[in-house]
C-alpha cells in the first residue's frame, strides 16, 4: 500500500464556527488503509488529517504522536472529540458513522466542539 499521500484528499470545514479544521486530510475508505492509519507516519502537520470511513473506534498503539480524534455522524455532525489522544490508547464512540484523525491541538485552534457541522470537500 502506498502513504496515506497517496489517497484522496478532501478539505475540511467547521461550517458552525467558520473555520477549516484541514486543508487536505487523506481519506481511509479501504480496508487496507482503515487498519493502517497513520501508523507509518512520523507526525501530522498542520492541515494535514485522516478521515477514516466508516470507523467507530481508534487506536494509538505503535504511533509515535498525539492526535486529536473527532467522531462524526453520517451528516458530519460531530458527536465527540478525544483531544490529544496520547500514543498506546482505544477510544470508541459507537454512534459514530466516520472519525477524522487530526494534529493534536487542531481542534481547540479551530474551536470545533460536538455538536459542530463539518463539511467536506474533495480536492483534485
Amino acid at each position: 500500500m502506498g502513504s496515506t499521500y497517496d489517497l484522496p484528499k478532501i478539505r475540511v470545514r467547521n461550517v458552525t464556527k467558520g473555520t477549516t479544521v484541514a486543508e487536505a486530510a487523506s481519506v481511509a475508505n479501504t480496508s487496507e488503509t482503515r487498519r493502517t492509519g497513520l501508523l507509518h507516519h512520523e507526525r501530522l502537520l498542520p492541515g494535514e488529517g485522516l478521515w477514516i470511513v466508516p470507523c467507530e473506534g481508534v487506536h494509538t498503539f505503535r504511533m509515535k504522536f498525539d492526535i486529536d480524534v473527532v467522531y462524526l455522524s453520517k451528516a458530519k455532525k460531530v458527536l465527540k472529540i478525544r483531544a490529544r489522544m496520547p500514543k498506546s490508547r482505544i477510544s470508541f464512540c459507537l454512534r459514530a458513522h466516520s472519525v477524522l484523525e487530526l494534529p493534536a491541538g487542531m481542534t481547540e485552534s479551530t474551536a470545533t466542539q460536538a455538536g459542530d457541522q463539518l463539511e467536506f470537500e474533495k480536492l483534485s
